[in-house]
């Protein structure tokens, strides 16, 4: 998760006052993507969890579900 400027080739959601970003190509193959902030042991991050797992997902990441 980084912080960005919306481009032409990103979907935009506006979700409580907070403005999400996710380029398109991406969310066709995720599909809806849930973002939570967790506490796990000594410390605490988003995770974010996908509809459809993503293969190759990075370090810190299994099942579509990431801890950034």
């Amino acid at each position: 998760m980084v912080l960005d400027e919306p481009k032409e080739s990103d979907d935009v959601f506006k979700i409580n006052g907070f403005t999400l970003l996710i380029d398109k190509d991406l969310h066709s193959q995720t599909k809806d993507i849930t973002v939570d902030f967790v506490s796990y042991g000594m410390g605490s991050g988003f995770r974010l969890t996908s509809e459809v797992p993503v293969a190759g997902a990075g370090a810190g990441c299994s099942s579509g579900s990431c801890k950034c």
